[in-house]
């Protein structure tokens, strides 16, 4: 098995240093993600903790990170060990020694030792930075290994004071990607798009919208991308106006809409774009004035990503621009104003218009900072994804009735203003429609 590429391993190496400067005292102990039992005796796919990965690179699970913090930070992992029996079932593990060299730690020791090398590193340390309360099981770990180290107290041992969740600073860091982070996302971004285009090409009235969610899975595998980033959304027809639709089973039938939400993962960083498109190449009156109103409302909000603007301001945006087309089509009464403070236009669009991406779908990091919206800043992603869910009723013209549209793309914050990772991917009406065509 080769080792680990050292500039592949350097952005995490920069991270744990920079971690370490930033927390500058006592001992961050930080787990990777358990593997999960899915039936019987199998499992889920191994997917490792987002936080953990950032900051070490290391993909296999049973490991946890270690660093004792101060004037010389020391950088330890814990993982399993070499078992050549178990690699003939399961596959190559690195173990200590290898792990120790592959991803360039201080110090590496089988993940069996954690709790007996534990109270002796968290020792006289003033405090413990590891995740609190996410899992139950683990603060009562943690627990142990303080109690281990003041049962020592007469001694003259002294067991740390405070316990702060690390993920707080973690977060904070994923926040903004370095340039190892965006060409990930850039390749990720662009076999996502690719994807929806072939995912157009396929559609047709009579396919079922597993089929087609088979297209977006096919594009994905065959360029490297082997796992989607969540659960992918396939929706025909009414099935559009269901935010999180998952069961993608239905008939498409001829002058549906179809709104496909779907993103892979690759090398961990997540794309998640959203295409709505007609199922037989045309949209219809009613259809086009709604898709052309989100994607003004769209265009609106990706013009007010920008370095300085408040997170909440690309969602004012997209939402004034939405609130005046919806009286304009008579779906709302009453002017801009009223509207947005009666909030009468969430029967039709009741989502905000982005979220942070990155490691995980929805990313990691706070959207507010001391009560105000956290203002936006080079390095950061985030989706613009404004809608419209038209279900039937009585204040609404039967021809709007079950339209369902969502236009969503990557952004990323540049110095000057923006960049839309997933451009390529078509959304004027007359590009879809020819996509649709093939």
């Amino acid at each position: 098995m080769k080792l680990e590429d050292p500039h592949r391993i350097k952005p995490f190496r920069q991270r744990r240093a920079r971690l370490s400067r930033q927390l500058r005292e006592g001992v961050v102990i930080l787990p990777t993600a358990p593997e999960r039992t899915r039936n019987a005796d199998s499992h889920y796919d191994y997917r490792w903790d987002s936080g953990f990965y950032y900051l070490t690179g290391f993909r296999e699970p049973e490991a946890v990170l270690v660093i004792t913090l101060g004037r010389k930070p020391r950088e330890i992992l814990f993982c399993r060990e070499k078992n050549l029996e178990r690699e003939i079932w399961d596959g190559f593990r690195f173990g200590p020694a290898l792990a120790k060299q592959a991803f360039a730690f201080d110090a590496a020791h089988p993940v069996a030792d954690l709790d007996a090398m534990i109270p002796d590193l968290i020792a006289d340390q003033p405090v413990i930075h590891t995740p609190v309360g996410a899992d139950p099981a683990w603060d009562a770990r943690v627990s142990g290994w303080l109690n281990a180290v003041r049962a020592k107290v007469r001694t003259g041992v002294s067991a740390p004071a405070e316990i702060r969740d690390v993920r707080a600073a973690v977060n904070d860091m994923r926040l903004v990607k370095d340039a190892h982070e965006l060409a990930v996302m850039r390749r990720a971004a662009e076999i996502t798009g690719a994807a929806h285009v072939r995912a157009m090409a396929a559609a047709a009235p009579g396919k079922r919208e597993y089929e087609i969610e088979a297209e977006l899975l096919h594009e994905f595998c065959r360029n490297g991308a082997r796992s989607v980033a969540y659960g992918s959304i396939v929706a025909a027809g009414a099935n559009a106006c269901v935010l999180h639709y998952r069961d993608n089973t239905a008939e498409l039938r001829k002058g549906d809409l179809m709104l496909i939400d779907a993103g892979c993962e690759l090398d961990s960083y997540a794309a998640d774009i959203t295409r709505t498109f007609p199922v037989d190449g045309t949209f219809t009156g009613p259809q086009r004035d709604i898709y052309e109103l989100v994607l003004a409302a769209q265009e609106a909000a990706i013009k007010a990503v920008r370095p300085g603007a408040a997170f909440i301001d690309y969602h004012d945006a997209a939402t004034r621009v939405l609130v005046r087309g919806f009286i304009d089509l008579k779906l709302c009464k009453g002017s801009v104003d009223k509207v947005l403070a009666d909030e009468s236009y969430k029967q039709f669009y009741m989502h905000r218009t982005g979220h942070w991406l990155g490691l995980d779908v929805h990313d990691a990091g706070d959207y507010m900072q001391k009560g105000k919206w956290r203002k936006l800043a080079p390095g950061m992603v985030l989706t613009v994804e404004p809608g419209c869910y038209i279900r039937p009723a009585k204040n609404v013209p039967k021809p709007f009735w079950n339209i369902g549209v969502r236009i969503e793309d990557d952004v990323l914050v540049t110095a000057k203003g923006r960049e839309v990772l997933t451009a390529a991917c078509p959304k004027r009406v007359a590009d879809v429609e020819a996509a649709v065509r093939g």
